[in-house]
């Protein structure tokens, strides 16, 4: 009688739910630049001003610590304001981001544009993200891994004509130029936005799913929390500071201007590379939330972040080859990419949709934490002559976020369910 009763409400809101899924997505993917196209910038920045290297990352740091760490307190804004609202804010303060950089000439300038950049991606990423797990409970690794996909792939769309309007002698005019074009972007799609109605989703049959709504004071007083954000940040560590220093990593292992050959086309080493983990970023997460829907979110994590951990070791080991840098970065972006459509919705499964913009914002927190390690990263590297130390320590990371998911995070998961009495058969496997 329920399944019969539900049926024609969710095949009515289907329809609004994928539209509001895609205007989701079309944010992240104008929001993207700010955290993939930094890279390109880094030494044109460098040139033009001689600044140290690992001070100019500063920025990059506080950018993903401001888009991180406000992400709570962003949570509060969705729930009392709706999403449409807070994503319209969000557009303006990315493009006003780009627009300080085109004009700056000082590191205290970058620094103001990182700090006005990681509030508008923040909202904009904290809210989409949102969004889906709460349109989509049934399927939410997909729906989570399509809106978080936007944001990995988004970029993809844009690195060569950023790259070529950089190369051209101008790299105030391309911060200027994309600011405009991906704030007006995002506050035109933010517009359609709004949350799922009372009776307009249904529960998954085949992933353990809370049927009660924590509280996010509830949900800090459990220890399952911990332990996903202590595997949040070990596993965001490698791949975020393969974002922020792949440009550097390639300069410095003299692979950076290689032109790889395809035959039908040839391109530079590192844009080449660039693109290509743009891609895999985008595919890795709809790819991985999809499996996560179907074998459980511990078995596909153990997978990924195994995955991430040789594909980071392998890179350290053969970098310094043209073809294993591109091939090699692209296993690391594919591995990677997903913990943003994992980490959201195992949330929402542990601790029900209510207040998951509030939960899920403290729990990536954790991607705040691991950006405190990129600059880290270029002072380990100075003091040992090599990359491969670096490496090496966060693909160590990476393997033990993976013996957790199925040794410890599972079994917690297991004993969390069965105590609010979420078990089902069909789940249980």
């Amino acid at each position: 009688m329920e399944i019969t009763a539900a049926a024609p409400i969710a095949e009515r809101a289907s329809a609004n739910r994928w539209l509001q899924l895609g205007f989701g997505v079309a944010c992240m993917v104008a929001a993207a630049n700010i955290q993939y196209a930094w890279t390109l910038f880094v030494p044109e920045i460098q040139k033009t001003f001689g600044w140290d290297r690992a001070a100019i990352q500063v920025a990059f740091t506080i950018f993903v610590i401001v888009q991180t760490w406000l992400t709570p307190i962003e949570g509060y804004f969705i729930d009392k304001y709706g999403p449409s609202r807070v994503v319209l804010f969000g557009g303006l303060m990315t493009g006003l981001a780009w627009i300080i950089n085109s004009y700056a000439v000082s590191l205290t300038g970058f620094y103001l544009g990182a700090v006005v950049g990681g509030i508008g991606v923040g909202c904009v990423y904290a809210t989409c993200i949102n969004n889906a797990l709460k349109w989509f409970p049934d399927k939410r690794g997909l729906a989570v891994g399509l809106t978080a996909g936007g944001y990995g792939a988004g970029s993809a769309l844009t690195i060569l004509p950023i790259a070529n309007m950089i190369a051209s002698g101008s790299y105030q005019q391309a911060f200027f130029t994309f600011g405009l074009i991906q704030g007006a972007v995002i506050m035109f799609a933010a517009l359609f936005l709004r949350g799922p109605a009372k009776g307009e989703v249904t529960f998954s049959t085949k992933v353990l799913q809370s049927r009660r709504d924590y509280t996010l004071r509830e949900a800090l007083s459990q220890r399952v929390f911990w332990v996903m954000l202590l595997m949040f940040t070990c596993t965001v560590t490698g791949g975020l500071m393969a974002v922020a220093q792949l440009g550097v990593i390639a300069q410095d292992l003299g692979v950076k201007n290689f032109q790889v050959n395809l035959y039908f086309f040839a391109m530079a080493a590192l844009p080449f590379a660039l693109m290509l983990d743009r891609i895999m970023n985008g595919i890795s997460r709809p790819l991985f939330g999809w499996v996560s829907d179907r074998i459980g979110r511990e078995y596909t994590m153990f997978i990924a972040f195994s995955l991430e951990g040789i594909g980071i070791v392998a890179l350290g080991y053969f970098g310094s080859n043209p073809w294993a840098f591109v091939i090699l970065s692209g296993i690391v972006f594919l591995a990677w990419g997903e913990v943003y459509s994992l980490f959201s919705a195992t949330a929402a499964d542990t601790f029900g949709s209510k207040h998951i913009g509030k939960i899920y914002g403290v729990l990536y927190c954790a991607k705040g934490l691991a950006a405190l390690f990129v600059p880290v990263g270029n002072l380990i590297m100075q003091a040992t002559g090599t990359w491969a130390t670096v490496l090496y320590t966060v693909a160590g990371l990476d393997l033990l976020a993976a013996f957790l998911a199925v040794m410890v995070l599972r079994p917690m998961l297991v004993r969390h369910h069965a105590a609010n009495g979420s078990t089902m058969p069909a789940a249980s496997h």
